[in-house]
């Protein structure tokens, strides 16, 4: 029997999310902050660890005024708060801190913000933005075209993306888009790069949330469910250059990464209730499921399709909506953690019953990087 070490005691989003122009994006990392903590009955003063990403870490730390024995910048894309979340495990197990706050803020929409650190990396300026490709929607295009020539994948299937985490983002309140759609509706929405078409791509939204965690023997001191880590998860990375991908039809950091979270989680597939992948744009959760190893590569287009991932289905996928219909703010790892742990809680709006093992993935840039974290309800396995 193993007994988990490292728990989630605290989860929270912004109180607002979408269009928030009065909030700058260091008032909207503040606002997760001080909800998480409200969230788990903590105060500032009880936090010793820091991690933030996009973000200058000692600016936040300022802000919120904690003196930290521990902290954390690590910024590699959207991904960076699952690879944070090993991080923040990794220094609380080794004695770096106890309590560590996890925070993301992004005004991608009002665009509240002085810099973005981030983007583009020295490598896509020299080489790449030369010949055109300058913004996610362009180069995300390479890899899905040699895609769909090699294995197959049609529009159709990535289409039906959009319109089942549409059906998911239906059964959340604090979703961005409700209205249903169809395949046609995808389709003839506005072309922005081929094959992409507007309901393909993700929202750009204003918001943030914030974690909180500590040791597994501390959990049950606080007022929320706490949700487990089952294992220290996986994190990898290629290259800021989609262009030298080791395969457009398949990422070696995804490989990498979720491997690494599936041993050290001792699961397998058929023991995951609910899954996450970051999906800034509709091919990505078709690229996760083969690489996560839940189909075998080319039939994740189809798997989708069929209707595996819609609700009730046999493997529930983004039940959130996505990054397509829940929101989006340019990082979007942060959301898709925050609905692992209400499933593991039980109080998502698309609740999965009986739901006991969630596993989050996530992309960073445009295939450069990738986490992989897997969360439960139960401290013991």
């Amino acid at each position: 029997m193993t007994r988990a070490s490292i728990a989630i005691v605290g989860a929270a989003e912004t109180t607002r999310m979408g269009k928030v122009p009065e909030l700058s994006q260091t008032g909207l990392h503040a606002d997760a902050a001080l909800n998480a903590l409200a969230d788990c009955g903590l105060t500032l003063a009880d936090i010793d660890g820091v991690a933030t990403a996009g973000h200058d870490v000692a600016e936040i730390i300022q802000y919120l005024g904690i003196t930290p024995t521990w902290y954390d910048g690590t910024s590699v894309g959207g991904c960076s708060f699952i690879t944070l979340v090993r991080h923040a495990a990794a220094a609380i197990e080794t004695g770096l801190c106890k309590t560590v706050l996890i925070t993301h803020g992004e005004s991608g929409r009002s665009n509240n913000r002085s810099h973005r650190p981030l983007f583009p990396s020295m490598q896509q300026q020299e080489f790449e933005s030369i010949y055109g490709p300058l913004f996610p929607p362009s180069r995300f295009t390479l890899p899905v075209m040699r895609k769909m020539k090699d294995d197959g994948l049609t529009v159709e299937q990535i289409a039906m993306v959009a319109v089942v985490q549409r059906e998911w983002a239906a059964l959340h309140p604090r979703a961005t888009a409700h209205d249903p759609l169809t395949v046609d509706d995808v389709l003839n929405s506005k072309m922005i790069a081929y094959p992409f078409r507007k309901l393909m791509c993700c929202l750009v939204s204003d918001g943030g949330g914030a974690l909180i965690l500590t040791s597994a023997d501390r959990a049950k001191d606080f007022p929320t469910k706490p949700v487990y880590l089952r294992g220290m998860g996986g994190e990898s990375a290629e290259g800021p250059m989609i262009s030298q991908m080791e395969s457009f039809s398949s990422s070696k950091a995804f490989r990498v990464s979720g491997k690494m979270a599936f041993e050290s989680a001792g699961i397998t597939h058929s023991d995951v209730d609910h899954l996450m992948i970051y999906d800034a744009f509709a091919h990505l959760p078709i690229y996760g499921l083969e690489d996560l190893g839940f189909v075998k590569p080319g039939e994740g287009g189809a798997f989708i399709a069929e209707g595996h991932t819609r609700p009730g289905g046999a493997l529930p996928l983004n039940t959130n909506g996505g990054g397509l219909s829940y929101m989006h703010s340019g990082m979007y790892g942060m959301f898709a953690l925050q609905e692992s742990v209400r499933q593991m809680r039980g109080v998502s709006p698309a609740q999965i019953k009986d739901a006991k093992l969630s596993l989050v993935h996530g992309v960073g840039g445009m295939f450069s990087a990738a986490a992989t974290a897997v969360l439960t309800s139960e401290d013991q396995w």
